[in-house]
């Protein structure tokens, strides 16, 4: 009964943030004032705000209150890398399956970034590659931030956040779960040379190219994870 309870005051609290236009930082009602508002005991009222601060829906401050939180795709990295990995274990294809949703979300965008991103963007991306391949010379391998980088770079020119946190939560959902599989280590010139690839059609305007591109870096990470 009191799980029903708190579900409930759950859905009025997202209402109550609906309803009244709330965003990241703003302020909610105290908890004296939610409870008279729903009519829920204060435990009641306590389970819902800390599982919807579970969800980065809010944020509880103590000794300050309780405010709107940043709503962040956090807890479905999390669900998402912690599934893929208990089904990588249990010899399930889900690691592939992952790369395989990246794979077609970032190769289907090539057509919409070809010939739209500016001298800026492309200077950006040069400079990411740049350091791929001053990050193998020193360091044997690519820093992940440098990779995660990389692809922010490149989808942050569509101008759409949702479509950028997205990949970027599915990026990093793939490397916490590729981080716990055995597979044969990634090849980090290679790797520079692909992203490298992917920029040159860029620059060039060339959609299919970039497409190819992102179709052959796939390849190489679907190849090495084979390998394990």
């Amino acid at each position: 009964m009191r799980a029903l309870v708190a579900d409930d005051a759950q859905q009025k609290i997202k209402a109550l943030i609906v309803e009244r236009g709330l965003g990241p930082g703003d302020p909610l009602p105290t908890e004296t004032e939610l409870m008279a508002m729903f009519g829920v005991s204060r435990n009641s009222l306590r389970e819902a705000l800390k599982s919807l601060q579970a969800m980065h829906i809010i944020e509880i401050r103590r000794g300050f209150g309780t405010y709107i939180g940043s709503m962040s795709l956090e807890p479905l990295i999390d669900g998402l890398a912690f599934r893929t990995v208990v089904g990588h274990r249990r010899g399930q294809d889900s690691l592939l399956e992952l790369l395989q949703l990246r794979e077609a979300l970032e190769a289907g965008l090539m057509s919409s970034l070809a010939g739209n991103l500016d001298d800026e963007d492309l200077a950006a991306l040069d400079g990411l590659v740049r350091r791929m391949h001053e990050e193998v010379a020193e360091q044997g391998a690519i820093a992940a931030a440098t990779d995660r980088a990389f692809h922010l770079a490149l989808y942050g020119s569509l101008d759409n956040r949702l479509l950028s946190e997205l990949l970027d939560a599915f990026w990093s959902a793939f490397h916490q779960s590729r981080a716990q599989d055995t597979g044969q280590a990634a090849d980090g010139s290679e790797l520079a040379r692909t992203h490298g690839r992917i920029v040159d059609a860029l620059h060039a305007g060339d959609a299919e190219a970039a497409t190819a591109a992102v179709h052959q870096h796939f390849d190489d990470i679907r190849g090495r994870l084979s390998n394990r």
